[in-house]
């Protein structure tokens, strides 16, 4: 190998020439953030980016550094004006949570610290196993139970599957892989779940083929019936049937599965049972929902995400497994330069690697720490309580305007509705809502987002914005009816 020509006469540094000047562009983002977030009201809830933008963000990588201050200023030319706009308080769209200006901070603070959350004997070590303590407390989850924070629904999800995977056919699957198992691996799930899943089974090698999509009934939720007898046919064929997912709040309507029912089929046919709570779950916490989501508490695991409706910062999400070992089993991997130490660094908790996929693992537990400790948790169960009853609210505003049409019934924090006019018949509804719903982002307005119920093009509210208020959901109707009206003409 040849050694580098420089010389370390002249060794140099990443940090700045100038600690002054950097601490003063550091206040000087604090306060203009600040006030950002203060008058985010009084904002567009999007912006569409300009071409002139567009090209900016292609130029080449720079070769030679640049002031930072000109960095800063491209920054809040090119780069502040045009967000996804979730942290506005009219924003609705997918499922995505709001941030906090205390949680921005907490970012601050875990970037400077800069730690890998994957082994050693440091902090935030600690830090992360409260706040998976703490997702148990929340989930009345076994305290026994195992978990990991990780980036989000579709990492928690398909961690859970893994471990689902690896335990139920009686092989070592990380050995022999799929193929050890009987026929085919089949998972069970309805067809309203998130297409994570579908990835998951995908991305495991379990196939799509293995992939049973049971039927919802007229409320969105999977027919139980149709599930058993999807398990007693794959049984006859000679496969392995290993794993139910249910829903806790499916991503179209927010409908939450009989999960009492899958937990007990799952225990008739010795099955995984695996909850995508990814936003749902937290409704827990609200005592309306907590009976209907009381079989989270005896899950096999369970997937949900903070950054939704606990409204921490991008990114975190988390997996609490019940069996500690099996979720141990399913990817501890011992190497030499990974051992643990008695002693010294290296010392320190169980490694995270030991629990999931990642060995890179950013601070995520410190907003959740800081965030959870600045409100408590009954403020934010009254915040997700304030989020359901804003959702019956926008259903009531829909069901009273002849021309506005609810296309699924509320139940917790989504609301599908489409304009439908004086006559219907008179339009392509599908296409005429397809307009509103740009419309109304294009011109600011607000931002939900869509998705198709029985073949009908949905406008869809997914709230999980601790800003968004009454009269927010006033404006949505009457800007809907009124651009609706307005292309009707």
């Amino acid at each position: 190998m040849k050694k580098p020509d420089d010389d370390l006469s002249n060794e140099t540094t990443l940090d700045p020439e100038d600690w002054d000047r950097m601490r003063a562009l550091g206040h000087r983002m604090l306060d203009d953030m600040m006030d950002h977030l203060q008058s985010i009201r009084n904002k567009p809830s999007w912006v569409s980016i300009p071409r002139e933008t567009k090209e900016f963000l292609e130029s080449p990588v720079p070769v030679v550094g640049e002031d930072i201050e000109s960095i800063y200023a491209e920054f809040k030319k090119h780069i502040l004006p045009f967000p996804g706009g979730n942290i506005h308080p009219r924003f609705w769209a997918w499922v995505q949570g709001t941030g906090t200006p205390f949680g921005a901070l907490s970012e601050f603070l875990a970037a400077a610290m800069n730690p890998n959350t994957a082994i050693g004997e440091h902090s935030a070590m600690y830090v992360e196993k409260q706040v998976i303590g703490w997702g148990k407390e929340m989930l009345k989850y076994p305290r026994s139970a195992s978990g990991i924070l990780v980036s989000g629904g579709s990492m928690a999800n398909i961690t859970a599957l893994i471990v689902a995977r690896n335990s139920q056919t009686g092989k070592d699957i990380r050995r022999l892989g799929i193929g050890a198992a009987k026929g085919h691996m089949t998972i069970y799930y309805s067809a309203e779940t998130h297409s994570c899943i579908d990835k998951a089974v995908e991305v495991m090698g379990i196939g799509r083929d293995s992939i049973r999509k049971i039927e919802v009934d007229n409320t969105f939720r999977i027919r139980t019936d149709q599930l058993v007898a999807a398990i007693e046919r794959d049984l006859s064929e000679g496969n392995t049937p290993f794993c139910v997912v249910g829903n806790a709040g499916t991503v179209n309507t927010g409908a939450i599965d009989p999960l009492d029912e899958l937990a007990e089929i799952c225990r008739r046919y010795n099955l995984w049972f695996h909850i995508d709570g990814a936003f749902g779950a937290l409704a827990k916490l609200v005592p309306e929902y907590s009976q209907k989501l009381k079989a989270i508490e005896s899950a096999d695991s369970v997937a949900f995400d903070l950054h939704k409706w606990m409204y921490m910062p991008y990114e975190v999400g988390c997996v609490l497994v019940r069996r500690a070992d099996a979720h141990r089993g399913a990817f501890a991997n011992e190497a030499s330069y990974l051992l643990n130490h008695e002693r010294g660094l290296a010392a320190g908790p169980d490694p995270m690697g030991n629990y999931g996929l990642e060995l890179s693992r950013g601070f995520k537990a410190l907003k959740v720490w800081m965030s959870v400790k600045e409100h408590g948790l009954d403020k934010y169960a009254a915040m997700i309580g304030q989020n359901i009853a804003q959702a019956f609210y926008l259903g009531e505003l829909v069901s009273k305007d002849d021309r506005l049409e609810l296309l699924a019934p509320v139940t917790m924090n989504i609301v599908c509705y489409r304009y439908v006019g004086k006559n219907p018949a008179a339009n392509d509804l599908n296409e005429l809502n397809r307009k509103i719903l740009m419309e109304l982002q294009v011109s600011g307005i607000a931002s939900p987002s869509s998705t198709m119920i029985g073949g009908r093009y949905a406008i869809r509210v997914a709230i999980t914005n601790h800003r968004s208020r009454k009269e927010d959901f006033e404006i949505l109707v009457r800007k809907t009816t009124r651009i609706g009206d307005a292309l009707s003409r």
